[in-house]
């Protein structure tokens, strides 16, 4: 896993269809369900006829922890939910880039919103780190 200014990057040694299964399963248990998910090759094929590789992009949510983050900052809907990106590259694997919560809210000036980042930031990492092994 590598660290990047807008969150996590992993690579997995599997097909893009096993990958999305494999990121699905890790978020779930952590608690974070999909609610969202933008095939983006299929989207840019049929919007404006361009061939693109195989990369979705994930809505990630953790309930209690959304609720927490809308309660202390309305405006924080904006940024939710956490975005997960699984995409096939060219060596036959696939890319996996998390999002740091961290990151994400850390532009609401509210203090507050910094317990719940830093606990989704941690359950991220153990999605990351599962999606390691």
């Amino acid at each position: 896993m590598t660290n990047t200014t807008l969150g996590f990057h992993l690579y997995l040694d599997a097909d893009f269809e096993q990958a999305v299964t494999r990121v699905t399963d890790a978020l779930e248990q952590e608690g974070f369900g999909v609610l969202t998910e933008i095939d983006v090759r299929e989207t840019l094929k049929q919007k404006i006829n361009v061939e693109h590789r195989p990369y979705k992009i994930l809505g990630a949510c953790n309930p209690p922890l959304a609720y927490r983050a809308l309660t202390a900052a309305p405006e924080v809907g904006l940024l939710l939910p956490c975005n997960v990106t699984v995409a096939a590259n060219a060596t036959g694997g696939t890319d996996v880039a998390i999002i740091d919560p961290q990151v994400m809210l850390g532009i609401v000036p509210n203090p507050a919103l910094t317990p719940v980042a830093d606990e989704a930031r941690a359950k991220l990492e153990r999605v990351a780190a599962s999606l390691e092994k």
